[in-house]
């Protein structure tokens, strides 16, 4: 299983490519990969910019020019995925239960949690705290 911190952005990035790409090849995933596959089938908006391999291993996606970041956004998913299916922090399952409920599925859930966990990663970078547990649930169970 990759170690994130160790990796570049381009062997971060790589790592997704190469997951669809063996995915839509049959090939055989490991379990990081399978979930990697599974979310980028969950967004076709991004399948033919990860199938242009170097391309999208080499893209920017500067705040300037609008375009949104596939890899941060699938990213983004993968840690509310595994905050949920862990529960910390504590009571996350049942606020991401309890949006699936409201919005209709746990994919749009997910997509209301994205903009939450960014905004409190970038205040903990920001103070160079931790992020902030308790005000990330308010903010989570205030959607």
């Amino acid at each position: 299983m990759p170690v994130f911190h160790d990796q570049s952005r381009g062997q971060l990035r790589r790592m997704y490519v190469d997951a669809w790409r063996r995915h839509r090849a049959g090939m055989r995933l490991e379990p990081l990969e399978a979930q990697i596959a599974a979310l980028i089938g969950e967004h076709p908006e991004y399948h033919a910019m990860l199938e242009a391999t170097q391309a999208a291993i080499d893209a920017e996606f500067l705040p300037e020019g609008g375009a949104q970041n596939p890899f941060l956004h699938l990213g983004l998913h993968l840690a509310i995925r595994e905050q949920v299916a862990t529960d910390r922090p504590s009571g996350i399952a049942a606020v991401h239960a309890d949006l699936s409920r409201r919005h209709g599925s746990a994919h749009e859930a997910e997509h209301l949690m994205l903009d939450v966990l960014g905004e409190v990663i970038w205040d903990a970078q920001r103070s160079g705290a931790a992020p902030d547990e308790g005000a990330y649930l308010a903010k989570l169970r205030a959607l």
